[in-house]
C-alpha cells in the first residue's frame, strides 16, 4: 500500500510541472582529495578551498541537504550550491573533513557500503563521527558499486537491499539520498529505487530546478582535469535549462542506439531556437543536428554511442547561461 501511494505522488508532482524563472541549485560532485595518482577524480585542497572562495565571494548560498528536501519544489531566486562526495575515500576524511567542518559547509557524502573500513576508505565510526554534525548528510551509494547494469535486476535488488540492511544496522536508519554509481542506470533500476529513496543523483550536467526528475539529479564532476578555477567560475555561475518532458525515458541504451532524442519545453519559455547542443556519439564530440518543432526539439545523432556511457549536453545564452546534460548507459553490442 506504501509502494502505491508513493508511485501515485511521484505521478502527481510530475504531472504539475511549470516553467520558472529560478536560478536554481547547482550541485558539485567530488571523490578522492590529494590524491595526485587519481587525477580523473581527485582535486587539490589548496584548489578545493580557492573553488568554495570563489562560491562565497559571487554571495551564493551553501544548500543544506534538509532544505533541499523540504523545499524541492519551491523556485529558488537565489543560486544555491549543494556540495556532493562519492565513495567516502579516507582522503576525505583526512583533507576535506576538517576544513569543511571549521567552515561548517553543508554536504552529502554518499557511501558504498561494502568498501567501509577497507584499505583507502573510511570506517564507519568515522561516518558516524561526521553523521552527527548537523550540516552533513549520509547517502546511499549502493553495496558493491559495481557496474550494477551488468547485474540481473535480481541482483540488482539485492545490492541495493543489502546496503539499506547495513545502513540500518550502522546508522539506524537507510538515507534518503542515493547515487548512481557511475550515474548509470536503468528505467526498471529508478522504479525500484523510488520505493527506497527520496532523491537519486547521476553524473550528468546540470543545474537542478523544480522540473527535474528526483531520480535524475545533474551534478557537475569537479577534479583535477575539470576543475580548473576559470572553469569552475564558469560553472558555479551557470542556470538550469528546463523542460517538460525528455524521451526516451529510459536512459539505458540497448537495441535502440541512437536513440532519437525529443526535448519537450514550456509554452511560456523563449529564445529555444537558440539552443546549442553537443554530443558524444562515436567517441567523438560534435555539435549535434537540432531539428526544431513548436516547443520541441529533436537531436539527430550522427553514429551511435559506444559502450558504457554516452553523453549530451544543451545550452542557451539567455541573460546568462543556461544549461542541461543527459548521460545515456550504453549496452555492449
Amino acid at each position: 500500500m506504501f509502494f502505491l501511494i508513493l508511485d501515485n505522488s511521484i505521478a502527481e508532482e510530475n504531472n504539475s510541472k511549470y516553467y520558472s524563472t529560478e536560478s536554481g541549485t547547482l550541485s558539485l560532485m567530488y571523490h578522492r582529495f590529494n590524491e595526485d595518482k587519481y587525477p580523473s577524480t581527485n582535486i587539490k585542497m589548496d584548489i578545493f578551498e580557492k573553488q568554495i572562495q570563489i562560491i562565497k565571494q559571487k554571495n551564493y548560498q551553501f544548500e543544506s541537504p534538509e532544505i533541499f528536501q523540504k523545499n524541492f519544489y519551491t523556485p529558488k531566486n537565489e543560486k544555491k550550491i549543494l556540495i556532493t562526495i562519492d565513495d567516502a575515500f579516507s582522503s576525505f576524511y583526512e583533507h576535506a573533513w576538517p576544513f569543511l567542518k571549521k567552515n561548517k559547509i553543508p554536504f552529502i557524502l554518499f557511501v558504498s557500503t561494502e568498501p567501509v573500513g577497507k584499505n583507502g576508505y573510511m570506517t564507519w565510526e568515522q561516518i558516524r563521527e561526521i553523521e552527527k554534525e548537523e550540516f552533513a548528510f549520509i547517502g546511499n551509494h549502493s553495496h558493491s558499486h559495481e557496474y550494477l547494469l551488468n547485474l540481473s535486476f535480481k541482483e540488482f535488488k539485492e545490492d541495493i537491499n543489502r546496503s539499506i540492511d547495513i545502513f540500518s544496522k550502522q546508522l539506524g536508519y537507510n538515507p534518503i539520498f542515493y547515487s548512481h554509481p557511475f550515474g548509470e542506470y536503468s528505467l526498471n533500476q529508478i522504479n525500484f529505487l523510488k520505493k527506497k529513496f527520496e532523491f537519486a543523483f547521476g553524473q550528468h550536467s546540470g543545474v537542478i530546478d523544480i522540473n527535474k526528475d528526483k531520480y535524475q539529479l545533474p551534478r557537475f564532476p569537479i577534479n583535477e582535469k575539470y576543475g580548473d578555477l576559470d572553469r569552475f567560475k564558469f560553472v558555479v555561475d551557470l542556470l538550469p535549462l528546463q523542460f517538460k518532458k525528455i524521451t526516451p525515458i529510459d536512459m539505458y541504451l540497448t537495441d535502440n542506439n541512437p536513440p532519437e532524442l525529443t526535448i519537450e519545453f514550456f509554452e511560456d519559455q523563449k529564445n529555444i531556437e537558440s539552443i546549442n547542443c553537443f554530443s558524444d556519439e562515436g567517441n567523438r564530440w560534435d555539435k549535434s543536428e537540432i531539428i526544431l518543432s513548436d516547443k520541441k526539439i529533436i537531436i539527430k545523432f550522427r553514429d551511435k554511442f559506444l559502450f558504457r556511457r554516452g553523453r549530451v549536453n544543451c545550452s542557451l545564452n539567455d541573460n546568462g547561461w543556461h544549461w542541461f546534460g543527459i548521460q545515456f548507459s550504453v549496452k555492449n553490442s
